[in-house]
């Protein structure tokens, strides 16, 4: 089978989990042609990434030319679906935050692409996140008529379905795949019963054989927590510094590594100030994938403030190094940590509830994290290999399309 993936920005440092499941799915000898729209313009730490990178066909670095020539060529093989595809888009366009003119945008990397998957005679496609990447997915699936699908990950999608058409997607899918069983109830809210069956459950997975042991969880003090992601609002580490300036009021010794980069690092650097605790966080910047298991090793536990989520691959990667998480009590987060056995769950938004937390784990004995942590990894070995969740979508994959454009 030949399936074409295609993607927005990619590769970019928090896509990791595209990767793996692209480089599963070839384990398990599907061969997977990358697309990607454009590529992400900042550094790339880790060398795998920068494989991603040379793998990938670049849309619009292909220029305007490249894709008024594929509009004309799939127009004379199939006038009808040249046509569809463009009302579709029109259709898709409607209370679009992207407007009329990007949606013909992906029109025309629509038509780059479908006459690309004609040349490599690909059997479908699949998009990752429901946003523009599924436009295009869909709009190639209308112009090739070959079926299409797409991971829903969350949270943006489920703020503004309307804005990015994702019911339309949802009813034109093939199947549609969603990170967990909240992701898949929030997908169902969103069309009728009879497409209920057509949404799947993939987790996300970490690779197995990276993690054969987990290295045992350090036995010295002050407490070292860890927070790895990008810097932006939802991802709640503001209310992170927050605790941190409680808990050391209380007289707890612990101390913060702050793993990533975005547009809320100056925020950031400026509470660590105001709340003298400089000498107590640190901010690391992105690191490799080498970078982030060295610091998730030294530390005692993962703390994820976030305020909206999808299911995190860092709690994954966390919690398979043998460490507990602290996680705000949202979306598919309960799925995967449990309060009380492998780490803590608190209420999003509430700095004193992550104190307490934060707190607890402080005081906790040694033999009791590292139970925590035993299973914590035992969870995730149990719910999230990445093999075998490929293989359930390689699965859907190879069955027979339930829905072919007209």
């Amino acid at each position: 089978m030949k399936v074409a993936y295609i993607l927005n920005t990619y590769p970019s440092p928090s896509q990791s989990f595209i990767r793996r499941e692209m480089r599963a799915l070839e384990r398990r000898g599907v061969t997977v042609k990358r697309f990607a729209m454009r590529p992400f313009d900042g550094d790339l730490p880790d060398p795998s990434d920068r494989e991603e990178k040379r793998a990938t066909e670049y849309v619009l670095a292909k220029g305007m030319a490249a894709m008024v020539f594929a509009v004309f060529v799939m127009g004379l093989r199939g006038p009808v679906r040249i046509y569809k595809a463009l009302f579709l888009a029109l259709q898709a366009s409607r209370n679009s935050e992207a407007g009329l003119f990007k949606h013909l945008i992906y029109f025309f990397e629509a038509a780059y692409v479908a006459r690309r998957i004609e040349e490599l005679r690909i059997d479908r496609m699949h998009a990752h996140f429901g946003t523009n990447s599924a436009t295009v997915a869909m709009l190639v699936s209308e112009i090739s008529g070959k079926p299409f699908s797409f991971t829903v990950h969350g949270p943006e999608e489920f703020d503004k379905p309307a804005a990015i058409a994702l019911p339309l997607k949802l009813r034109k899918a093939d199947f549609a795949v969603a990170i967990s069983s909240f992701g898949r109830s929030q997908l169902c809210r969103l069309v009728e019963y009879r497409y209920w069956p057509r949404i799947k459950v993939v987790h996300c997975g970490i690779e197995p054989h990276h993690y054969e042991s987990a290295r045992p969880m350090p036995s010295t003090r002050p407490i070292q927590l860890v927070n790895i992601g990008r810097f932006v609002e939802q991802k709640g580490q503001l209310i992170l510094i927050e605790a941190m300036a409680l808990v050391t009021k209380r007289g707890v010794d612990a101390r913060l590594v702050l793993v990533g980069d975005g547009p809320m690092r100056l925020p950031l650097e400026r509470a660590i100030a105001r709340s003298g605790l400089g000498d107590r966080i640190t901010l690391t910047g992105w690191l490799d994938e080498a970078g982030v298991r060295r610091e998730i090793e030294a530390s005692h536990a993962l703390a994820l403030p976030s305020f909206a989520e999808g299911l995190p691959m860092v709690v994954m990667e966390a919690m398979v190094t043998g460490r507990p998480a602290i996680a705000t009590w949202i979306a598919g987060v309960p799925e995967l940590v449990q309060d009380g056995r492998t780490g803590w769950l608190v209420p999003a938004g509430n700095p004193e509830e992550l104190a307490e937390a934060i707190t607890q784990l402080a005081t906790c004995a040694d033999d009791k994290l590292r139970r925590m942590g035993s299973t914590a990894r035992a969870r995730v070995l149990m719910r999230h290999n990445i093999d075998i969740e490929a293989a359930k979508l390689a699965e859907h994959f190879a069955q027979r399309p339930r829905t072919q454009p007209s």
